[in-house]
């Protein structure tokens, strides 16, 4: 018998992680296409009046699925006789198969319990090749069908995207690391990758960036919905007009939540100013509506303005870029000036600045990016241009959050650094003093600290306005802290001290431990932990005395009634002559034993 070598049995497990990956991939997207072949099927199988077989059925689902790629359709069948191209890509369609690539590539990735996994560039080429090669046969099946994909976009944006999620995917399971960057990249970028501060300000830029993309898609989504709240009527028109059978209907409504993120993507482009495009002569902004809109009859373009010169309230979409250039400002200053951290950490204003544009960048790409999918050609004459203009919503947008971010984040910056107790610690010393004043100022800080916590220790902790019960009673538990003459008394005892103070509760525990103990406020009501059973009571310890006596058969000896006088010297000695603790503390020789006293039996 042979035996392998580590090295071929490594080789062969890694053969193996590999067609692993790969079949990832092909699962992942057959798990999509499945999916949404079942809903298509689902909604032909209700119709009333089918329009084909089930083989047009199974090529428009896997239409429909490319189309949720970003692939061009063409749709044959038309009144001219002319192709039409569908390219308008219902956004919510593409969290699916993204999600679903991303995944797949994320547990390929990801390394066995008692093997290595494959390496990070092997496991992202071989879940991309089995995605796409469903993606290659779901082209082919769609070929004959009503909505036939254009061969152009299967490369790009399809296998763009499927790159980009499994590329996503292999960083998730890498830890999503900030470098370090591939070693063909330019020197420049990888040393300044490779430093810390670079990767926190330029963390700090895309959390801000992303910050005012969602804020834009949140305000543009509620935009669409009060402008759908106004003309609920014609909404309600279009959506009972498209369709008679509940069947239809259902598909309608499907078709209309796929669009609703396009649709808050074109509300954020009419907020920023320039509006989007109706067809090829007409223009929606917040100024009017320009030229013959060529609107289909669908229920979600009932929120498109009327007609003619803007009012005040279109005027009102103005806010949305605003609010997205505040909230750029406000994530850019927390992370500027910290709460609850040393001066020496806050960033100067230019730096501040600095962030606060790459910021601004970053969400004018994102918009421009968003903008771009979220519509496209329906047709070939005036609906071949529909929905926002890309290059047009993301210079807006730099303008928007670059012109109101910048000012906004310095004076949120000021803002913080002028609030006491907020922004740093007065203990911390300033960043651009030089050593010898920072430590005078450290130790003029901690002089002051000290001084602070004697007063306190005096008059108590100072009242807040969170904690009123704060303040109350400082003063007499300093008190019983420390004697008059200066000396500390015992801190943890719990029997009364002779000698209470007059102002003192009753039952009150002098030096008791907590925070509570000494205090001497006539308000203050300290716990009671004396006992409040007559358990402990002089005659009821009699009577256990008595019992155990009778019990122990003559073995207790007796215990004088009266206590010895303090007074007298031989009583001091204790019974059978034995000494007495206290002589022992105060130093003082102990008396001599009887010498008529037997001596214990060991």
């Amino acid at each position: 018998m042979t035996q392998r070598s580590p090295k071929a049995t490594a080789e062969r497990n890694r053969t193996l992680d590999l067609a692993s990956a790969l079949v990832r991939g092909a699962v992942a997207a057959g798990l999509g296409l499945g999916s949404l072949t079942v809903l298509v099927m689902v909604v032909w199988i209700s119709s009333p009046y089918p329009d084909s077989g089930p083989g047009g059925v199974l090529r428009a689902a896997a239409g429909v699925w490319l189309l949720a790629h970003g692939a061009g359709l063409v749709r044959p069948d038309t009144l001219s006789g002319v192709p039409a191209p569908v390219s308008l890509v219902p956004l919510l369609l593409v969290l699916g198969p993204v999600w679903l690539a991303h995944r797949a590539a994320r547990d390929a990735a990801e390394p066995e319990e008692g093997r290595p996994g494959p390496s990070q560039a092997g496991a992202f080429c071989a879940v991309t090749a089995g995605y796409l090669l469903v993606v290659a046969g779901a082209a082919a099946c769609a070929r004959g069908g009503s909505l036939r994909p254009d061969p152009d976009t299967l490369v790009f944006p399809v296998a763009l995207v499927v790159a980009g999620a499994a590329a996503a995917g292999v960083w998730t399971a890498a830890g999503r690391p900030f470098g370090p960057l591939p070693s063909w990249s330019p020197l420049v970028l990888q040393e300044a990758v490779a430093r810390t501060l670079f990767r926190d300000r330029a963390e700090a830029a895309c959390r801000s960036a992303a910050a005012g993309v969602t804020v834009l898609l949140g305000g543009g989504a509620l935009l669409v919905a009060v402008a759908l709240g106004r003309n609920a009527g014609a909404a309600q028109d279009a959506f009972l007009g498209l369709a008679g059978d509940w069947s239809g209907r259902f598909a309608v409504l499907l078709l209309a939540a796929s669009l609703v993120p396009n649709a808050a993507l074109w509300g954020a482009a009419y907020g920023l100013g320039p509006g989007f495009s109706l067809g090829t002569g007409a223009t929606a902004t917040p100024l009017g509506l320009d030229g013959t809109p060529a609107v289909p009859h669908f229920p979600l373009l009932a929120a498109v303005p009327d007609q003619g010169p803007g009012s005040l309230l279109n005027g009102a979409a103005l806010a949305v870029p605003v609010a997205a250039a505040l909230a750029v400002a406000w994530f850019t200053a927390r992370r500027a000036a910290p709460a609850y951290a040393p001066r020496a950490q806050v960033w100067s204003r230019r730096e501040t600045v600095r962030v606060t544009l790459l910021a601004a960048l970053g969400c004018a790409a994102g918009t421009a990016l968003l903008t771009a999918v979220a519509g496209g050609p329906l047709g070939t004459g005036a609906l071949r241009e529909f929905g926002p203009v890309w290059w047009l919503a993301g210079p807006a947008a730099l303008v928007w959050t670059a012109g109101i971010g910048v000012p906004a984040a310095l004076l949120l910056r000021l803002w913080r650094l002028r609030t006491p107790g907020w922004a740093w610690r007065r203990d911390a010393p300033e960043a651009d003093e030089p050593p010898a004043a920072a430590a005078a100022t450290a130790t003029e800080a901690e002089e002051k600290a000290e001084a602070e916590a004697e007063a306190e220790a005096v008059i108590g902790r100072p009242r807040r306005w969170w904690a009123p019960w704060r303040g109350r009673g400082g003063a007499a538990g300093a008190a019983g802290d420390a004697a008059p003459g200066g000396t500390a008394a015992p801190a943890a005892s719990s029997v009364p001290a002779p000698g209470t103070a007059p102002d003192a509760a009753p039952g009150a525990l002098v030096g008791a431990v907590g925070p509570g103990a000494g205090r001497g406020d006539a308000g203050f009501e300290p716990y009671d932990f004396l006992p409040t059973d007559p358990w402990h009571e002089k005659d009821f310890r009699e009577a256990r005395w008595a019992s155990l006596k009778r019990g122990s058969g003559g073995l207790m000896a007796d215990f004088p009634a009266d206590p010895a006088d303090p007074a007298d010297p031989a009583g001091s000695a204790g019974p059978a002559g034995l000494a007495d603790p206290a002589d022992f503390g105060a130093g003082r020789p102990a008396p001599d034993p009887d010498p008529d006293r037997p001596e214990p039996t060991p």
